[in-house]
């Protein structure tokens, strides 16, 4: 099992992906929970009671999760109904096991023919169907897997597919600092919307490693996403060299330098615990900044902010992620132990 760990580390540099406008089911890499967007849309380093963390991050299932039910909702414009509901169960010798449905409900739209005229509506949606289980070690390991069944239908043209996340995660006896490995949307489509349109998963490698100060209530975490990518700038295959029309030089086609397409693969995340009850979420994220940069209007593009309230019996969660000064996605979390209405 230790030499499975070792392998979940080292595999996203030996992995090829393509980010977004390239893949099949982009939806998968929305985020699904109000944790997570509040936290740069990519938190794969808690290990506690937080059901819907387990989603991203299958080696994260835990018996604290036992009998646990989330709701997930995004509050979007236009009649988008976005999602994710889980239920997680453990057991015995096997490991935490949960049952999760992810989905993107389009909603109604208008249907015209050639001539634009009106002809009817027509729906659209995306959904992923998954099953998790996760296991325990030792104390200082888990490892965990998550299969998935994809079905997307947009107006008459549908296409399916199945995928499998796989990671691993290391826990230090104090249980303030943990590193997890995960790679995710690793798959195939079965069917296509049309011919010749086949297109592969939007795969991702990340690694991650968290640290809770013995002393102040922050937990920060520092996220290393699309590993199996080494460049994340888009480059103009129709950009040309131009010419300086003071001094007739050849300027070049600018390229991103080492520095920038290093910075692109990190999520800097922070939470601040406030006793039992209450926490409080931010994270940054530089390469969204970069690619929905609006000129001349950057704003918080890239920042997410957001908070958590624990009560006797359930926990809510809030998180708002700016994907740029034009656009922004509101989450909301609840969930629960069915075992604590019990008591």
């Amino acid at each position: 099992m230790t030499r499975l760990i070792i392998i979940l580390c080292f595999t996203p540099f030996f992995m090829i992906g393509q980010t977004g406008g390239e893949n099949a089911f982009p939806f998968l890499d929305l985020p699904d929970n109000a944790r997570s967007a509040a936290l740069g849309r990519k938190f794969i380093t808690a290990f506690d009671d937080d059901i819907n963390t387990g989603i991203q991050n299958p080696a994260s299932f835990n018996s604290e999760m036992d009998n646990s039910i989330g709701f997930n909702q995004a509050l979007l414009a236009g009649g988008i109904n976005h999602g994710m509901v889980a239920y997680a169960k453990d057991i015995n010798k096997v490991g935490t096991a949960a049952l999760h449905l992810r989905y993107v409900a389009y909603g109604k739209m208008d249907r015209t023919d050639v001539n634009g005229e009106n002809i009817g509506t027509f729906s659209a949606g995306d959904f992923a169907l998954g099953g998790s289980v996760g296991r325990t070690l030792n104390k200082n390991l888990s490892i965990g897997a998550t299969f998935n069944l994809i079905w997307s239908q947009l107006e008459s043209y549908n296409s399916m597919g199945l995928s499998v996340d796989i990671a691993g995660m290391y826990r230090s006896l104090d249980k303030r600092t943990t590193v997890s490995a995960v790679v995710r949307n690793a798959g195939v489509q079965l069917t296509t919307y049309t011919e010749d349109t086949r297109a592969p998963l939007p795969i991702q490698a990340m690694l991650g490693i968290s640290h809770k100060l013995e002393h102040a209530p922050f937990r920060f975490s520092l996220v290393a996403h699309h590993l199996n990518k080494w460049d994340l700038t888009y480059n103009d295959p129709n950009a040309e060299p131009t010419t300086d029309p003071l001094t007739g030089e050849i300027v070049p086609v600018e390229s991103a330098g080492f520095g920038e397409k290093l910075g692109r693969h990190f999520i800097v995340q922070v939470e601040t615990l406030i006793g039992k009850t209450v926490r409080i979420r931010a994270a940054f994220d530089y390469n969204q900044r970069r690619e929905m940069l609006v000129q001349n209007r950057p704003g918080m593009g890239g920042f997410s902010f957001g908070a958590g309230m624990n009560f006797k019996r359930f926990t809510v969660d809030y998180g708002l992620f700016i994907f740029s000064s034009a656009g922004f996605n509101n989450m909301i979390s609840l969930r629960t132990d069915f075992d604590k209405w019990r008591k």
